[in-house]
């Protein structure tokens, strides 16, 4: 009695509680309980992530697991996992009673518990409730707790299983739920993690290896401990006899084979993406964990992304990925302490085709790697944005464009001004410091007259602000929501005060691209889209984000806005930017306060790429710096960001059609800008009010 009792107690002897006509027509009251997800529990699998041409670029799971099904599998894997663990597994049902017996004998002789009595069914069970209780440690603890009622519990739920599933089927659902060591879940991603083929594929010695695996992954371990994988192999082979699934002899020539590994480690997440795209990677996680598409809540969207078993295919064009990153990496070197980033958009759809940057995605502070993706905001995984400088002016532009006001503006645009009293959405702003705050323009010699186009090819200050005051910091509020800007970088909402004008606020290049990819579209907004289509590993199809696309302008805004930004590339800051095929191009060059960012976005019909250059924590001073090993005296948006963005278009466009931009007939006024009389590329904010913006 007593070695029964101590048999009990460690939940061995359970099922001979109940083991004479305890059947599925016997089942205790209660049973029909019984969650139904255990016939087919949604195991954690591996997810894997396309580029636009079918390229993986990387995969990514919780577990990695691929399920697989009974036809899949090689009918070795079977024979031999049932044979090592449950050998009368298609004689008895959920409960073994000579198993049971066999056991209390065996521990009774020994003194311990040393020897179990659980059928391969319930050990099925056991590992549900493990899955089921997913990253919850306290759960898995409780899941494989060994009581009384915890084996309770996992007996009912077998003897259910096997009245409704075929015992095939509970083999199938077991080989791809059980762990095989080295982060494999299931038969499939076992057989590639230790010998680099399908689970099909696998020769008798293979399988055997594998089966052997389950009792303790640990100690049989053929990569760490390969004569006790071996030893438990040959153990295996020889109850694959017993059973009369293979003959001796070829037992005998299995045990003679080496374990002939073909080891793959575990290849993890956004870290093991291809050169360069693990940022976007990233992102597509972010997008997948925040899109209400893919759950109503932050719980449910987890779940989704961590159970897995998708492929997700993204907007991600490989060859303007190569092109982007090549550009950041030999403009700029990972040592250097500023960095660059650069992400193009596809006008008119709003896909994101590139995002590169120069640190590349990794945990090694020591070589300069980095998980913060600054092409982004900061809930997307990126930092809290800098400040666009002069590359904001076009939406002011298109803000006075829309109310009304002619591209031939003019303003007398003085030298220097004191910020003047301007409308709000919701009341009035006053130049109420002490001094008066004042905006000046880059040189002592740049004052007006200016109209529009002069003015943005020489990134004009005060003629933006005044061009502010006369419609409102309300009209440029709405202007840069309807272009996609409804916070800065950081999450926190737009002021509206007048140095906005000057890219005072803020933002990520992603944000900039695409408002450069709206002006490129003839006024279209489309919302930043990276996943166009998702599937179950089945094949079916998962709902994803549809496109979101809406009229930010009007077609003459945005002919006028080619013209001016067209301006800008041909005669203004921008002007040595020119492409290699000599296209038409537009854009607007940017330069923060005190040059602690630079900018460069521009466009042609089929692209727009926006290129950020700074420090990334957005401390650096580029003044008296070596960029690449060449030395700076100040950088400014033409001659930092500037060089970057046209190699990244030069490669991103080479051998695709010219297309022309539609422009308006804007006369000029007086002759073409010298842009020589004022610092190459110059446009940017600074943090107070008094300081130059171009």
């Amino acid at each position: 009695m007593s070695v029964v009792s101590g048999v009990l107690l460690a939940g061995l002897a359970l099922p001979a509680v109940g083991g004479i006509g305890l059947t599925a027509k016997g089942t205790a009251e209660g049973f029909e309980d019984i969650p139904d997800d255990f016939k087919t529990p949604p195991l954690t699998q591996a997810t894997q992530i396309f580029d636009a041409k079918g390229g993986l670029i990387a995969k990514v799971y919780e577990r990695d697991r691929t399920v697989i099904t009974a036809d899949q599998m090689s009918p070795s894997m079977r024979q031999a996992q049932v044979d090592i663990e449950d050998a009368r597994f298609y004689e008895h049902g959920a409960v073994d009673l000579k198993g049971v017996l066999r056991a209390i004998s065996k521990n009774a002789e020994s003194g311990t518990a040393s020897q179990g009595a659980s059928t391969l069914t319930q050990q099925y069970v056991k590992n549900v409730n493990v899955e089921k209780a997913g990253d919850d440690q306290a759960a898995v603890l409780e899941a494989q707790r060994k009581t009384l009622g915890r084996k309770i519990q996992e007996l009912k739920v077998a003897i259910k299983l096997e009245e409704e599933l075929p015992k095939d089927q509970i083999l199938t659902n077991y080989l791809n739920i059980t762990y095989y060591g080295n982060g494999a879940y299931g038969v499939e991603a076992a057989s590639q993690r230790y010998f680099g083929k399908s689970n099909k594929d696998l020769t008798v010695a293979e399988a055997a290896t594998l089966a052997g695996l389950v009792q303790n992954p640990s100690q049989y371990d053929p990569k760490l401990h390969p004569v006790a994988a071996q030893n438990r192999r040959n153990v295996v082979l020889d109850k694959m006899v017993e059973n009369k699934h293979i003959t001796a002899e070829q037992a005998k020539e299995a045990k003679a084979a080496p374990l002939g590994l073909n080891f793959k480690d575990p290849q993890n997440g956004c870290i093991t993406a291809k050169a360069g795209m693990g940022f976007f990677c990233d992102y597509v996680r972010h997008v997948v964990k925040q899109d209400p598409v893919f759950g109503k809540n932050a719980a449910d969207r987890k779940k989704f992304w961590d159970t897995g078993g998708l492929n997700i295919y993204t907007t991600l064009d490989p060859d303007k990925q190569a092109a982007a990153q090549n550009a950041v990496s030999s403009n700029v070197r990972v040592t250097d302490s500023v960095s660059a980033a650069a992400t193009m958009v596809e006008p008119g759809t709003g896909k994101i085709l590139a995002m590169a940057q120069t640190r590349p995605y990794g945990l090694a502070k020591d070589k300069n790697q980095t998980v913060v993706n600054l092409n982004v905001d900061a809930a997307m995984g990126g930092g809290n944005g800098f400040q666009p400088g002069s590359t904001f002016k076009p939406i002011v532009a298109a803000a006075a464009l829309e109310a009304g006001l002619p591209p031939t503006q003019e303003y007398s645009a003085p030298n220097k001004l004191e910020y003047p009293t301007m409308k709000t959405c919701g009341g009035t702003w006053k130049n109420d410091s002490r001094p008066k705050a004042v905006v000046p323009n880059e040189s002592s010699g740049e004052k007006g007259p200016y109209q529009l186009k002069m003015a943005m090819a020489l990134s004009v200050n005060t003629y933006f602000v005044q061009m502010e005051q006369e419609i409102g910091l309300c009209e440029v509020k709405q202007m840069a929501n309807k272009l996609g800007i409804t916070t800065k970088a950081s999450g926190k909402p737009l002021e509206e005060v007048p140095a906005m004008a000057l890219g005072v606020e803020e933002m990520s290049p992603l944000t900039m691209a695409n408002v450069y990819a709206t002006f490129a579209a003839q006024g279209t907004h489309c919302a930043p889209i990276a996943i166009t289509r998702i599937t179950t590993v089945e094949g079916k199809d998962v709902p994803a984000p549809a496109g979101q696309c809406e009229k930010a302008f009007s077609e003459d805004t945005a002919r006028a806005l080619n013209t001016v930004l067209n301006g800008v590339t041909e005669n203004g800051t921008g002007k040595d930017l020119g492409l290699d095929d000599g296209r038409q191009i537009a854009g607007k060059t940017g330069t923060s306060d005190k040059k602690r960012a630079a900018w460069f976005s521009g466009y042609t019909p089929q692209l727009a790429t926006s290129v950020w250059l700074g420090g990334p924590d957005g401390g650096v001073e580029m003044r008296n710096i070596r960029i690449n090993g060449e030395y700076h005296t100040e950088v400014f948006g033409a001659d930092g960001p500037g060089p970057i963005w046209r190699d990244a278009m030069n490669g991103a466009l080479r051998g695709t059609p010219k297309q022309r931009l539609p422009l308006a007939d804007i006369p000029d006024p007086a002759p073409k800008p010298d842009p020589s009389s004022t610092p190459s590329g110059t446009g940017s904010p600074a943090g107070t009010p008094t300081d130059p913006q171009h």
